[in-house]
């Protein structure tokens, strides 16, 4: 351990050595990496893809392959009266149709393929509402259903500047217009989360570094982080489809991480100065020490993300992928950017003091203070406090157990978006489903009578069920595929959408195969959707034995205790628990949801738990380990456990809480925007991280190691030996120890 820790030193003093040159180095990436990032950012979709091939998916390419024009993407333009409008309706919808009719297809081959308004009364049946007042213009956009996004801007653009002309309103939904908004709802909040978070971030830093300067480099380090990890995640485009949720993710990680370990090592360096060392000495030490236990952090959060890259769907590997990036981008700074600056600041770091700001750092951060008295408070009664604590716990993490899991869909889209308000009328006058049909796909020959009886057959099953409408039949010229399009009046990422996939593969999908010398497959928008659900819900149980498995590992390696790993493990498992039973009782029961200004939704979405658990398990297992290092060391100094508790909490209290504090009004100002998405995903991990700062730390850490007592220390004589033999005697704890004494 003393030669790693020895390298970390060299390495900022190599930094360090030349600072101008390593600031220039990291300025240049950072300004090169926002060029990158700006030039080839579009290409990050908004939508989510596979990177296997589910049923699905093989009937996205069958049909593609075979029958190209069912493949391109429809949107549904939608055309409705105002209320107040009375008398001549119907001609004047009309008219107005014809209108928008030509102004679509005069936009030209190159955007638009196809653009259907009724013309007869078959037409009329279908795409104009009962009472008339509604009707539908439906615009087959050019290329295929991947490259929608690329066409749809300018049907958007003449919608927008059609709506509320000559008293009829004009609105556009469909999978492509659904992207193109949910980019921009994606960038607006992520603008809208950085106006709050930043500045309350800057006043925490503030208060925690007591001055102005050094409130302000933890800044710098995660601004210079997070363009190198954007550009690596554009980069990883060329690849494979990156999910444009993946910028919200990175910019949020880079600053909670990088604004947390920055704080650490900026701490460390201004006490080694305070200690009368000069500034080569003092960046060499708090890189030996904080340094090394930054590099550790990041090393369990990464350990943590990787478990996200096991599932094939494109937005967990590209949000696991993005998150790494940022997190190594986040390390490789603070060890080399970090010692640069510090030798260009000098004494200047100090700038701009808060006296009182430095006196609540000092007063509570010593094993005297305010940390370490609340620490021996819960230890007077330890069981009480570790059967309060979980059982708080516990009962937050009971509504977990009717959570109900889905994808987003329309209906958690703010009303004023376009998109939302063209869905509306759709599924009130319509049906919710024509933009996104589901196709049954036959493929076989279909010139075989057992074919024709089958296909007439199962349209009279598909009928005869009130769900289903058929709004289309076409079939492949050279005779072996036939595609039946069935609409369902509902949201197609709706638990209703996917039952009705399910029933059709079970249902009707077997009795066809039976009946005829034929392949049966579901497809479709809401086909894809429910393969997701299926795929996440499949690789869930690997994933968590995954990075369960790696975080026991690396506990039970940097403190050699086989009852702390397990006891750090059950109480991530609660704290994590925990903050899906606050999810799912604010966005799923509505608990609260319109007080905080939250959408509450039928499900909550399918991926979200997975990240959450293993961006928490990460983040949690971090705080864990930067306190029970602290705790350890005291505890090889005296060999009282209950004295070493008292002390580790003491001396780690205000800088874990001011690092919490910080990422959570990070993950806050995500909750605040419009999209449900950011909403679950802000809230979940804010009142995840809250809860592992207070009731974790506070009352079950020190209660539990006081329960226990010696035996917290417990290892195997032969485990320690193999431990040993792998590792060595040092512990993979012993930098994080050093970076907590006082």
């Amino acid at each position: 351990m003393t030669h790693r820790l020895a390298s970390a030193a060299r390495l900022a003093g190599l930094s360090a050595q030349r600072p101008r040159l390593m600031v220039a180095i990291w300025l240049a990436a950072a300004v090169a990496c926002v060029f990158v990032y700006l030039a080839w950012g579009d290409a990050l979709a908004a939508t989510d893809d596979f990177l296997t091939t589910p049923e699905a998916k093989q009937v996205e390419r069958l049909v593609a392959a075979r029958l190209p024009g069912i493949a391109a993407d429809t949107e549904v333009v939608v055309v409705s009266a105002a209320a107040e409008q009375a008398g001549g309706v119907r001609k004047a919808l009309m008219r107005r149709i014809d209108e928008l009719s030509e102004s679509i297809a005069a936009i030209g081959p190159r955007d638009i393929a196809e653009v259907r308004s009724f013309r007869n009364e078959e037409d009329a049946a279908a795409l104009i509402s009962r009472d008339g007042r509604s009707a539908l213009i439906l615009v087959t956009l050019a290329g295929n259903a991947s490259d929608a996004e690329a066409h749809v801007q300018p049907l958007y653009d003449l919608v927008r500047e059609a709506d509320g002309h000559d008293g009829f309103s004009v609105a556009v939904t469909g999978s492509a217009t659904w992207g193109l908004e949910l980019r921009a709802l994606a960038g607006s909040d992520l603008r809208r989360g950085e106006r709050i978070g930043v500045p309350v971030a800057i006043a925490i830093l503030m208060v925690v570094s007591g001055a102005l300067v050094a409130s302000l480099v933890p800044l710098a380090l995660a601004a210079v982080a997070i363009p190198v990890a954007l550009a690596l995640t554009v980069a990883m485009s060329e690849w494979f489809e990156v999910s444009v949720f993946a910028v919200n993710i990175v910019t949020v990680m880079g600053l909670a991480l990088g604004i947390d370990y920055s704080l650490l090592i900026v701490s460390r360096f201004r006490e080694e100065r305070r200690a009368g060392h000069d500034v080569g000495a003092a960046i060499s030490r708090a890189a030996a020490t904080a340094g090394r236990a930054v590099s550790f952090s990041g090393g369990i959060v990464v350990l943590a993300l990787t478990g996200m890259l096991i599932v094939p769907y494109s937005i967990l590997t590209s949000l696991g992928a993005g998150a790494i990036f940022v997190v190594a981008a986040t390390v490789a700074a603070a060890l080399t950017l970090l010692p640069a600056v510090f030798r260009c600041l000098g004494e200047r770091v100090d700038c701009g003091r808060l006296r009182r700001a430095q006196c609540y750092v000092q007063t509570r951060s010593t094993p005297d203070g305010l940390w370490a008295r609340a620490a021996r408070a819960m230890m007077r009664r330890p069981l009480i406090g570790l059967i309060v604590g979980c059982g708080a716990l516990v009962l937050l993490s009971l509504p977990l157990f009717g959570m109900k899991m889905g994808m987003g869909g329309m209906q958690e889209f703010p009303d004023s978006t376009v998109a939302k308000q063209a869905f509306t009328i759709l599924r009130r006058d319509f049906s919710a489903g024509l933009g996104s049909p589901i196709l049954l796909t036959v493929e076989g020959d279909l010139s075989d009578p057992r074919t024709k009886a089958l296909l007439k057959r199962a349209d009279d099953l598909v009928t005869a069920d009130d769900r289903f409408s058929v709004i289309g039949y076409e079939a492949a010229p050279a005779g072996d595929l036939a595609v039946v399009e069935l609409a369902v009046n509902a949201d197609v990422t709706s638990g209703a959408a996917m039952d009705a996939v399910h029933d059709l593969r079970e249902r009707v999908a077997p009795v066809a195969e039976a009946l005829a010398p034929v392949k049966v497959l579901i497809g479709g928008s809401p086909a894809l959707y429910a393969d997701a659900i299926d795929m996440i819900s499949t690789f869930t149980p690997w994933v968590i034995g995954v990075v369960l498995g790696l975080s026991f590992m690396l506990l039970l390696v940097a403190f050699r205790s086989l009852v702390i790993a397990v006891q750090a493990i059950a109480m991530n498992l609660l704290s994590v628990g925990a903050s899906y039973g606050l999810v799912t009782l604010v966005f799923q029961e509505g608990v609260g949801a319109e007080m905080l200004g939250f959408t509450q939704v039928e499900r909550i979405l399918a991926w979200l738990p997975l990240l959450m658990f293993c961006v928490l398990f990460g983040l949690s297992t971090d705080y864990y380990v930067f306190l029970l290092s602290r705790i350890r060391e005291r505890y090889d100094q005296t060999g009282d456990t209950a004295e070493a508790v008292v002390c580790g909490v003491g001396s780690t209290g205000g800088i874990i809480t001011g690092a919490a504090a910080i990422m959570v009004a990070v993950f806050a100002g995500m909750a605040i925007g419009d999209l449900s998405i950011f909403q679950q995903l802000g809230f979940g991990l804010a009142v995840a991280i809250a809860i592992d700062a207070t009731i974790v730390r506070m009352v079950i850490v020190p209660t539990a190691m006081t329960v226990f007592g010696g035996v917290s220390w417990y290892l195997p004589r032969r485990l320690g030996r193999f431990l040993t033999s792998v590792f060595g005697e040092a512990r993979a704890g012993e930098a994080v120890r050093q970076t907590a004494r006082p």
